[in-house]
């Protein structure tokens, strides 16, 4: 069984590489075929930034582990305000609020085991798919013409002096940035613990919700699934190394990601062999092949809403 419990010290040494992202020069104009999250990376620059990041998320981790083993989580249903920033330079970034409602009605579908495919779990892994029971609701829509060809990963979308957008309420609502990222990257979301200035998610306008068949394999909005999966503290379930620990008990040991459509079942080379769960949504496979959170990312999901927890003003 997967250890739970992340030390500070461990902590550091897992992110002690860095890989700033600022933005990027050209527009990115080839299609991506292979999925790209900086969530991890972006991570990795925070804590270089501000040392005590590592201190607040070890507590988090701590804060966590101790809600898994009493046991006490939250009960009922979580319904999150979602405000939508929109930063366009063209027509085609400057998404339709249908286009912006498909995302949430993919994360509700998603969230809640409603999603077509969720029947295509394989029997292996059936006693730990999840309903995660966590709803969201479109507060609002932002809008905002800009100048630039990309926006990278250093959160300068976030921020009005650099010509973004600030979030609303981030403490109470999720905000989520849909613009043009750069760099090959789909999207990015910041960990629990990060400051509230630059907190959300961010998706690659391309990427944001049902986006069209000219968007595939990366059109039916699953970026935003996989990134809101980051904002409530699922790590990518090969954990950032090869045979990684992605801190959930229920979930195969991948040696690495996945990407494309796997043919099941995967094996992974990582000790015992297992059968690795590629159609998690916390792996990189493609949109159509990834449908399923389990049990245990459900319980570590739940506990940051509960009252002590990062976003527990989210919470009952």
């Amino acid at each position: 069984m997967k250890k739970v419990i992340i030390t500070a010290i461990t902590a550091l040494v897992l992110f002690s590489c860095q890989n700033d992202q600022s933005e990027s020069s050209n527009s990115d104009t080839s299609a991506i075929t292979r999925r790209a999250c900086a969530s991890q990376e972006v991570l990795e620059a925070q804590l270089k930034a501000d040392p005590t990041l590592a201190i607040r998320m070890n507590e988090i981790e701590a804060f966590t582990s101790q809600k898994l083993l009493t046991n006490r989580l939250v009960n009922g249903k979580i319904e999150i305000p979602v405000v939508v920033n929109v930063l366009y330079k063209t027509a085609a970034q400057n998404i339709s609020n249908a286009q912006i409602q498909t995302q949430i009605d993919v994360l509700n579908k998603d969230f809640n085991a409603q999603n077509s495919d969720f029947g295509n779990v394989p029997a292996l892994f059936s006693g730990v798919k999840a309903n995660v029971g966590i709803t969201f609701v479109l507060d609002q829509v932002i809008r905002k013409s800009t100048t630039k060809t990309s926006w990278g990963t250093n959160d300068a979308m976030k921020k009005t002096a650099q010509g973004g957008i600030a979030p609303t309420s981030p403490t109470t609502k999720l905000n989520l940035w849909s613009c043009a990222i750069g760099g090959g990257i789909l999207g990015y979301a910041q960990f629990p613990g990060g400051a509230s200035a630059t907190d959300g998610v961010v998706i690659d306008s391309k990427y944001f919700g049902l986006s069209g068949a000219a968007n595939a394999p990366f059109n039916l909005g699953r970026t935003g699934t996989h990134e809101v999966g980051h904002w409530m503290n699922l790590r990518h379930i090969w954990g950032d190394a090869t045979c990684g620990n992605d801190l959930v008990s229920d979930t195969p040991t991948h040696n690495a990601e996945n990407y494309g459509v796997p043919a099941y079942p995967h094996y992974s080379t990582c000790t015992g062999t297992p059968v690795e769960m590629t159609m998690n949504y916390m792996d990189y496979v493609d949109d159509n092949a990834m449908y399923m959170f389990t049990e245990g990312q459900k319980t570590r999901m739940a506990a940051i809403f509960l009252s002590g927890g990062p976003r527990a003003a989210f919470g009952i």
